[in-house]
Parts: structure tokens; C-alpha cells; sequence
């Protein structure tokens, strides 16, 4: 790990820089009933904005992030940049990644992994504010370095981030095909990965117990999302799925819009062992 950390230390001076202004201009957020979540955001189209790069599961594996920024030639003056969730756990450097994600003023959906982060480090906040050791796991420690600002940026997560310029739509686990977008549920569009048959629809199953959403989505609109790296990339007719699993030791995967340019780099090493 120190070796690790020595060789990241040149990479996180190299790629430091400040929010660019229209990351806050360009959102506009649609609140979910419950006022705790952010549901919905859109990116409108900015003429600045050439190419939007979006990209897949990080699990903080945050070397592999700058050098796949390296090898879409990312320049902030014309790229935007959106991520499918997923940012922490299982790699070496969570906090790292979300405070680097924020700093450079990348856009980000809400997956699972950071729903957990959150929770657990309020939990861990509020057992120090009542004087005791956190009982979380030490696996979560590294919510403790999170910043003020990190914290807020995990909390305004969406759900989906649509871009009509691009007719598409950004999501983490996936959509229920056949129902609205404002009646999606939190917990199938941050853990889904197959859909089984119901009452003439589908129902969202966790597990894959079913068949790949994705292969049944009908489009028009072009899904992008993450989260089931077991199946690696998936490309169907209406949606494309980026975990291409680098934190089991695959590759970090990005698609530039609009030209539809698949990019990848291999992961530095296994970090996590898969499972199931």
C-alpha cells in the first residue's frame, strides 16, 4: 500500500483543478416525495461541452480513474464528465476518489456502495457526538476523512441524470422497463440487475434470477449504467453497461458521447475478491 500511495502522490498533484463554473449552472434537480434523496437532475446542453465522457464503477480506484481520464485525452475546457456511481468501497482510495470526483466538478448517479458510505458515516458522526468509538466497520473508516463539502456532494446525488441533448439517460443498477421515470424506485435504480415477468410488466430483481433489464429495455432513450460487473460490458440496443470491474482487477471503462468511443484501462492490480 505504501508503494501505492507513493506512486499516486505525483497523480493527484498533476490532476488537481478548480470546480469548473458550469458544474452548478448546468443541473436542474426534480426532488423525489421524500426530501432526504434527490431523485431526478438533468444536464442541459452547454455549447462548451464537445464531448460528455461517462464512466463506470470506480470503487476507489483512483490511479485508474486519471489514467483513463489520460486516455480520452480529457480537457476540461470542452469535456463533461459523468459517472454511473459507485465511487467508494472494495479499491484503495474512497474519500480520495469522491473529493477528487467534487473537486474537478464531475457529475455523479447515486449507486449502492455510496448510499452505504453515507450511512455509515453518519453513524460513525453520531457516535462520536455521543462520546462513544463508532461501531461501524473499520472497513468504513475511511468515511472520516470525508470533508464537509464531500459529504454534501454524496448527499445531492440523483438517482438518474438524464441529457436530452444526447437522448440519454444515466442511471447506476438500471430501470424498470414500462414504468416512468418519476416512479422508479431508489432502491431498483441503485441495485437492480435482471427483471422477471409481472402482471403483464416487470418486477426489478437484485439478483440475476431473470433476464439483464438492459436487454429489454425498448429505447428510445440510451441507458447508461453500471453496477453489474459479473456480466463485464454490456452493450444492447437501448442501453450500455460500463462496470467493467476494475476493482476485482478487470479494467475502468468510459463511453464518449457522442461519438458512442468505448475506452478502457486495465486496473493496477485485484483490490477486492469477487464474489458469487
Amino acid at each position: 500500500m505504501g508503494a501505492l500511495l507513493r506512486c499516486l502522490v505525483p497523480c493527484l498533484t498533476q490532476w488537481h483543478k478548480p470546480l469548473p463554473e458550469r458544474a452548478s449552472a448546468s443541473v436542474a434537480m426534480q426532488k423525489e416525495p421524500t426530501p432526504t434523496h434527490t431523485a431526478h437532475a438533468t444536464l442541459s446542453a452547454d455549447p462548451r461541452c464537445i464531448r460528455t465522457i461517462v464512466i463506470g464503477d470506480v470503487h476507489g480506484c483512483l490511479l485508474e480513474l486519471k489514467q483513463l481520464l489520460t486516455q480520452c485525452e480529457y480537457r476540461a475546457e470542452r469535456d463533461c464528465v459523468v459517472l454511473v456511481g459507485d465511487l467508494v468501497n472494495k479499491g484503495p482510495l474512497s474519500a480520495e476518489v469522491v473529493s477528487f470526483v467534487r473537486e474537478q466538478g464531475f457529475f455523479c448517479v447515486r449507486g449502492n456502495h455510496d448510499e452505504t458510505a453515507l450511512r455509515e458515516w453518519e453513524e460513525r458522526e453520531q457516535a462520536r457526538r455521543n462520546g462513544r468509538e463508532p461501531a461501524s466497520s473499520e472497513k468504513y473508516a475511511y468515511t472520516d476523512r470525508f470533508s464537509e463539502a464531500d459529504v454534501q456532494f454524496l448527499q445531492a446525488m440523483p438517482y438518474t441524470l438524464s441529457l436530452p441533448h444526447l437522448d440519454t439517460i444515466v442511471v447506476h443498477a438500471g430501470l424498470v422497463p414500462g414504468v416512468q421515470l418519476a416512479e422508479q424506485q431508489g432502491k431498483d435504480m441503485t441495485r437492480m440487475r435482471d427483471v422477471k415477468p409481472s402482471d403483464g410488466g416487470w418486477h426489478a430483481s437484485e439478483k440475476q434470477d431473470g433476464v439483464p433489464w438492459a436487454s429489454v429495455w425498448p429505447g428510445p432513450t440510451h441507458v447508461i449504467f453500471g453496477h453489474d460487473a459479473k456480466r463485464r460490458l454490456q452493450q444492447h440496443a437501448h442501453a450500455t453497461g460500463l462496470d467493467t470491474g476494475c476493482c476485482y482487477g478487470g479494467e475502468l471503462t468510459a463511453l464518449i458521447l457522442p461519438e458512442k468511443r468505448l475506452v478502457s484501462v486495465s486496473a493496477m492490480r485485484e483490490y477486492a475478491p469477487r464474489t458469487g
